[in-house]
This record gives structure tokens, C-alpha cells and sequence, in this order.
């Protein structure tokens, strides 16, 4: 956790730092590790040649090798998350390997309990999930160089080869983004407590600007990721195992539970930007949406979720600017509205792009007679064309949210 810097002498009603949030990085882990201990040597060797061991189906057997490691010795924050990285991505590597008709029950102990104590240690499910995938796993290329894609790689990868390092970078860039409107979130209450307007419109002002930002940062998608690659390759391993018909009992965590059990796939509404505004802005979704990231919020870091709690908790602003009869509040509120809709809508148009057409591309060339010329991307996962790898129906949730985003405004 980073230090404060003291230049306060009353603490924030709501300071970053008491929820692991950098004023730099906000939610992404602050310069992650990128090797493991010498003792975990084994997890790390698996874990840098993934998408090797996946193409040619060797993954399975290598993990079957794997010594059984106890997690005791992971010191700090750090080491755990980094540990979590490692373990989740070979999990997905491992079930998914023979894509969706090779799924497996069982996920073997050796493997199984080290990712559970991990996972405990940390308060996260034993799953990759959006902490893993983009949080913290990202390192500078130059230690000295920008935080730019073209200096970024990833730490741990899956198969999808550019268009993954591209899907993983793009959104930890929409995170980064988001930065100057998380600071925002805590100003605007801290200046609704404080009856101090002209602080609180500048906080909104800062808002909207940042999540505009966010969307100019999710276009770069389209620059870095192939969507048949996207679609063919790259969905099934962000998959879970909860509402998934691939694996409808679950899984299987050998030495933990005789029971399976279920978890939701990797999925953006496991973000806890958009949470966190949606909370600030008092944004209602739907009870069917609202249920479902609920659900989503247990797979953030405890920290993290503490954080949108301390902002649910905090008075309302949407009530103080109606009563504060400020034309100027009323139209910096509706501003951050509307860039909020505007980025999911622009979210909706990602996915259609990705996942509907792709999708329907994808159905196009299964019906083609005889072999095409080239190698195919890979088999894609039919069980989730309409679904999102968090197992929702990825449409009516992203469209559901928007719309209710959209009533959010305040009528002149």
C-alpha cells in the first residue's frame, strides 16, 4: 500500500490509498512483479510457455508433472497477485485446451490448492478474472519509457498471440484513463460534505473529461485486435465455469472441495471504475443487471469493493445538485451522464463487432463447402455466441445498462 504524503492533516473522507488505489495507476497493481522466487520456478517455466503448451496440446500432461508447491511462502501483495496471474492463466489453459467439447471435471490438486490458498490469501475467486487478465499484467518495455501500448507487454500470456497482448494493453489504457475520474469521485464527495460548489463542479468537469478519455482509449481495440482471432482464439479462455452449458456442473477443485463449484469468466463488468461511477452518479440498472454485477463485484479485490461501498455510502449527489438548484451543477451532472452512456454505447459497438459479427463469420465459414485456403484461427466456442464471458446475455445486459445510464439525467 503506498504511503500518504503526509501533506494532509485531516485524512479524506474517502483517500485512495486506504483502498489500495494509487494516485497514478487507480486501480491497476503499481509496477507488478514480474517473476516469482526461486521455489515457484516451476508455475513460472509453465506459465511463460502457455500458448506453446496449448498448441500442441502438452499443457495438460505438464501440469499432471507439476510439484505440489504450497503457497505459505508468497510474501506481500505483490507476490500473491502475481502468483494468482500465473496459477489462473494456466487454469484456463488447462480446461480449455481441447476447446469446448474437451472440457475437463477436475482440476488437479497440484494445481488446485495452491490457487486456492493464493485466491484466499487475496479474498479473489480461483479464476482468472479482470485483476489478473489487465490489473496486474502489464510491464514498461522501458523501465524509464510511457506508459504508451508500443512500451507495454504483458507478463503472462494465453494463445492469441498480437491480438491478445492487444485486447489485454487496450483495456488496461481504458483503465489508466480512468484516473483523473477516479481522484474526481473523491473530491466531489469530499466537496459535497465541505457545501463547496464551485470544487464539487470542477470535480464533475474532471469526470466527464476523464471518462470521455476512456472511450477514446477503447477505440484503440480496433487498431490492435483481430476480431476472428478475438472470437475464435482468444473468448473460450476468459470462459468460466458458471452458466457456461460447456461445464454445466462446475468444476471440481481436487483436494479442496469433493463438491464443484461455480465461477463467472473474465468479464469488464468485474471493472470497478464503472461501479464506482455508476454508484457516485446514482445510477439504478434494472434488478436482472443489477444482480449480475453485483455478482461481479465479488471478484475485485476486497479493497477495491470496499471502496464503491464507501461511495454508496456516502450522501447522494445527484440529490445535492437538485437542491443545490445550480444551473451549472445540473449541466456538469448531465454532462457526466452522458459521457458515461456514450462510453457503453461505444462498449455496445465493440461487442457487436467482436462478437455478433464475428460471430456470424465464423457460422459463415463453418457452412463453406471444402477446406479454405490458410490455417483456420481455431475452433470457436459455439455454447457463448450470445453470451459474455461472465455468462451473461451480453446484448440485453450492455444495452439494459446504457439505457438506464441514460435516465440517470436530471430534466432541465
Amino acid at each position: 500500500m503506498e504511503a500518504c504524503d503526509g501533506t494532509e492533516e485531516t485524512p479524506l473522507p474517502l483517500a485512495l490509498t486506504r483502498f489500495q488505489l494509487s494516485e497514478e495507476y487507480g486501480f491497476l497493481l503499481p509496477s507488478p512483479l514480474t517473476e516469482l522466487p526461486a521455489p515457484y520456478g516451476p508455475w513460472m517455466e509453465i506459465a511463460h510457455d502457455l500458448p506453446q503448451l496449448i498448441a500442441s496440446h502438452r499443457l495438460r500432461s505438464q501440469v499432471h508433472q507439476m510439484p505440489q508447491l504450497s503457497a505459505q511462502h508468497l510474501r506481500g501483495r505483490e507476490e500473491l497477485h502475481l502468483a494468482h496471474l500465473v496459477l489462473s492463466f494456466i487454469t484456463m489453459g488447462y480446461l480449455w485446451q481441447e476447446g469446448e467439447e474437451g472440457t475437463v471435471k477436475v482440476l488437479p490438486q497440484n494445481l488446485a490448492v495452491p490457487f486456492w490458498e493464493v485466491s484466499q490469501a487475496l479474498g479473489l475467486p480461483p479464476i482468472l478474472s479482470h485483476v489478473d487478465f489487465v490489473l496486474a499484467n502489464w510491464r514498461r518495455k522501458n523501465p524509464n519509457g510511457p506508459l504508451e501500448i508500443e512500451n507495454l507487454d504483458t507478463i503472462i500470456s494465453l494463445p492469441g498471440g498480437e491480438s491478445l497482448r492487444g485486447f489485454i494493453l487496450v483495456t488496461l489504457l481504458v483503465e489508466k484513463a480512468a484516473v483523473p475520474g477516479i481522484k474526481a469521485i473523491v473530491q466531489a464527495i469530499r466537496a459535497i460534505l465541505q457545501l463547496d460548489d464551485e470544487t464539487l463542479h470542477k470535480a464533475l468537469q474532471e469526470l466527464a473529461e476523464a471518462i470521455g478519455d476512456m472511450s477514446k482509449a477503447l477505440k484503440c481495440m480496433h487498431d490492435y485486435v483481430d476480431p476472428a482471432v478475438f472470437y475464435a482464439v482468444i473468448r473460450i479462455f476468459l470462459s468460466g465455469w458458471k452458466d457456461n452449458p460447456a461445464m454445466p456442473d462446475g468444476l471440481i477443485y481436487e483436494g479442496v472441495s469433493d463438491e464443484p463449484m461455480a465461477y463467472s469468466g473474465g468479464s469488464a463488468a468485474q471493472s470497478t471504475v464503472l461501479h464506482a461511477f455508476d454508484e457516485l452518479l446514482g445510477i439504478r440498472h434494472s434488478e436482472e443487471s443489477t444482480a449480475f454485477l453485483q455478482r461481479m463485484r465479488d471478484y475485485m479485490p476486497p479493497p477495491h469493493r470496499a471502496f464503491v461501498e464507501e461511495i454508496h455510502r456516502a450522501p447522494s449527489l445527484k440529490q445535492h445538485v437538485l437542491s443545490s438548484g445550480d444551473a451549472r451543477l445540473c449541466a456538469a451532472f448531465n454532462q457526466c451522464i452522458s459521457a458515461l452512456a456514450e462510453f457503453r454505447s461505444y462498449h455496445i459497438t465493440i461487442v457487436t463487432k467482436y462478437i455478433a459479427v464475428a460471430a456470424a463469420k465464423a457460422k459463415a465459414r463453418r457452412a463453406e463447402p471444402g477446406d479454405r485456403a490458410g490455417p483456420s484461427p481455431g475452433k470457436p466456442p459455439s455454447v457463448l455466441e450470445a453470451k459474455g464471458t461472465g455468462g451473461s446475455h451480453i446484448f440485453s445486459f450492455l444495452k439494459s445498462v446504457r439505457d438506464t445510464t441514460r435516465e440517470g439525467m436530471i430534466s432541465a
